[in-house]
């Protein structure tokens, strides 16, 4: 088993930053990648990022690229999701998930069905 908590979540202006994090406990060895998904009030829930850990690849949703970064600590097994130049349309529940499984290719790093674990989410909350 593995359990994700994540951190960091709050309410910012328009334009501005936020740093969420994510730490996956205990059968860490077996986790092959982490991710970034978000749910909007009344909208489905959509990635935003994703990091493997074999190859350290990263994939971003069209919507955060230039202005989101994943990055991770592979040893403790903690990603970050770094949010600049935020918009009021980035307003939701930021959930961090984890798979064991390595995929072929990026596009199943993006399908919320190929994570197993999944944390609780932080709320980002940005203003006008």
């Amino acid at each position: 088993q593995v359990q994700v908590v994540e951190s960091g979540g709050g309410s910012v202006q328009d334009g501005g930053s936020l740093r969420l994090s994510c730490a996956a406990s205990g059968r860490t060895f077996t986790t092959a990648a982490m991710a970034w998904f978000r749910r909007a009030p009344g909208k489905e829930r959509e990635f935003v990022a994703a990091l493997t850990w074999r190859a350290n690849n990263t994939y971003y949703a069209d919507s955060v690229k230039g202005r989101f970064s994943i990055s991770g600590d592979k040893d403790r097994k903690t990603v970050y999701l770094q949010m600049n130049s935020l918009k009021p349309e980035d307003t939701a529940n930021y959930y961090c998930a984890a798979t064991t499984l390595n995929y072929p290719s990026g596009r199943y790093y993006q399908a919320s069905e190929k994570y197993s674990y999944w944390g609780q989410g932080t709320q980002v909350t940005v203003s006008s």
